[in-house]
């Protein structure tokens, strides 16, 4: 799969596209929709089913300097106004404040991030490290891995600093029950 049909697929759920191009409006600083959302989509179109089977919630990362929990809950008032319409559940976190309380939440040392594309590298799986965003001349996507798991129906565990074997059987379990068809590579 390259990256231009990885996109078409994506933005074939309009909660996904609604979402990009009200980020490109909002102009939230190193604003990007990730994760599941993205690859479920592309997991539904690939096997058949609705756009938005089994997709939870809409994940939106965005780095701002400013780590008050005013600021990003302002954001997330905003864009959740913004989007009410759409009448999904939408996640949105300031990467700039993760260290603030990831370690209290998950136990585990979270340091600092310098950009959004750094939390994405820092999921638990690797079939979900990607963003896409508006750019000037279209799109930006953000695949550090590439697009060979999602086209292969592929679940990966991502080994890194935050990497949690329990989280990641939970997560690789529930996508199993609603996608069969994947393969689930076991953590080391």
């Amino acid at each position: 799969m390259r990256q231009d049909e990885f996109l078409a697929l994506v933005l074939r759920n309009p909660v996904n596209a609604g979402i990009v191009d009200e980020l490109a409006h909002l102009a939230l600083p190193d604003a990007w929709l990730v994760s599941g959302c993205l690859v479920q989509t592309v997991w539904n179109v690939l096997t058949g089913r609705a756009i938005d089977h089994g997709i939870a919630d809409y994940d939106v990362f965005y780095f701002d300097p400013d780590t008050s929990w005013e600021a990003e809950d302002a954001a997330i008032r905003k864009l959740q106004e913004r989007l009410g319409h759409l009448g999904v559940k939408i996640e949105i976190r300031n990467q700039a404040r993760v260290h603030l309380w990831y370690p209290g939440k998950h136990g585990l040392p979270y340091p600092p991030l310098r950009s959004s594309t750094e939390g994405i590298d820092r999921f638990l799986t690797r079939n979900t490290q990607f963003g896409v965003r508006r750019a000037s001349d279209g799109y930006e996507v953000y695949a550090p891995h590439g697009f060979g798991d999602v086209a292969g129906l592929i679940a990966r565990p991502n080994p890194g600093p935050n990497f949690s074997a329990a989280s990641y059987a939970v997560k690789a379990a529930r996508w199993k029950a609603l996608w069969p068809e994947i393969s689930v590579i076991a953590a080391e």
